[in-house]
């Protein structure tokens, strides 16, 4: 399967969200919630202090630009009141009222700014990792895409293939739908084409504003949760099927597995003020049931030297700290410690979904501690419930 992969280009959210801006926001516009009392604790176990946005918290939380006659219409609403009785002067008060009331953002008012975000941000990673593996774009053979929460048609393939000036010829691959998979499947689908044609360039491009399924009406605890945890990235890397000099990491093989009748766990909805995640209790012992399916993978491949054999760097993006306290857990006593750091390093200023493995290998490349001959597995879970692992050795 032998791929190569040049260091990732990570291009975190310009916008510094604190937790504490956070919870201010919450707690006055939710004063009432069962969990209001508890909301301090709460934020404070995400162990998250800040995170980066692509565009400011004021941008989330601000009104939409209708009211709540919007949807109905003022004549609609005359009627309305006249048929339960209201006389004249009341209706004229009651409408004048309403006129006031702002309504929600809607799909459109939260998903366009972050759109455009998404291109731009998306478009500044591609552009770093052409010029860290020395190549230009019209180097590219094919563009792997994933935006999971900003629905487009065309979508980031097509916006990047203008914006970078790809050949006519370069495939386009969006995989729109991947979210938190998306690091390691695109690498995977990588090695594939190279496998195929080792003088393929591939690109993959991951940028997410995670940020859109911060819903301010929403009052339950999932919601407030979800509020804590996400952050926006790009990344972007280059997989190539010859060693370059800029290669950081061979990937020597990959493994998927999917749990069936999972795909209610974590989802995305769209509504009529925009997309929400919706999260399910019963998530983080699916994603282990996936961890667990990993650990016999990478048994049965080095099943003549099991004493012998471990990672020696582990990139994981489980998506939250339970499943990365399982990990460490079900690990053989045998293995190193610190196979995680980088992966809780990464977590402390936000869950990246599909781009954290790419930010997680970053960290890993520019600690410096990895040397030849290492031995690193990636590996992340999504909503589906389905994950993706790697396995490959540091260069």
């Amino acid at each position: 399967m032998a791929a190569y992969l040049c260091p990732p280009a990570v291009i975190h959210g310009e916008h510094s969200v604190k937790t504490s801006q956070i919870v201010t926001e919450v707690r006055d516009r939710h004063p009432h919630a069962p969990w209001a009392p508890r909301i301090d604790a709460i934020a404070a176990s995400t162990g998250i202090e800040a995170r980066g946005w692509m565009l400011p918290l004021e941008t989330a939380v601000a009104p939409g630009r209708g009211n709540a006659l919007s949807s109905v219409g003022v004549e609609s609403a005359q009627q309305a009141l006249v048929r339960e009785g209201f006389g004249p002067q009341d209706v004229e008060r009651v409408v004048a009222a309403l006129g006031t009331v702002p309504a929600p953002q809607t799909v459109q008012e939260r998903t366009a700014p972050a759109w455009e975000a998404v291109q731009a941000y998306g478009e500044r990673a591609a552009r770093g990792a052409l010029q860290t593996a020395g190549l230009d774009a019209s180097d590219v053979d094919c563009l792997i895409t994933s935006h999971s929460t900003t629905p487009a048609l065309p979508g980031l393939d097509m916006a990047l293939a203008n914006t970078l000036g790809l050949r006519s010829d370069t495939m386009l691959l969006p995989a729109t739908q991947w979210a938190c998979i998306a690091g390691t499947r695109s690498l995977a689908l990588a090695a594939d084409l190279v496998a195929a044609d080792p003088d393929r360039v591939v690109l993959v491009v991951i940028s997410e504003a995670l940020s859109t399924t911060y819903q301010p009406a929403d009052d339950t605890l999932e919601s407030l949760i979800v509020r804590l945890l996400f952050a926006d990235t790009a990344v972007a890397a280059v997989v190539t099927g010859r060693r370059r000099p800029e290669s950081v990491l061979r990937l020597d093989a990959a493994w998927h597995h999917t749990l069936p009748g999972t795909q209610d766990l974590h989802r995305l909805e769209t509504r009529e003020d925009g997309t929400h995640f919706v999260m399910d209790r019963r998530g983080p012992r699916a994603v282990q049931e996936t961890v667990t399916a990993m650990w016999e993978w990478l048994r049965a491949r080095y099943q003549d030297e099991p004493d012998a054999w471990h990672p020696d760097v582990l990139l994981a993006h489980p998506g939250g700290t339970r499943v990365l306290e399982y990990m460490e857990q079900t690990m053989p006593d045998a293995w190193p410690s610190g196979l995680l750091d980088y992966s809780r390093e990464s977590y402390t200023s936000g869950n990246r979904g599909g781009a954290a493995v790419f930010d997680i290998l970053r960290r890993a490349y520019d600690a410096g501690r990895q040397k030849a001959g290492d031995r690193a597995v990636l590996y992340a879970a999504a909503p589906g419930l389905t994950a993706t692992a790697l396995e490959g050795q540091w260069l």
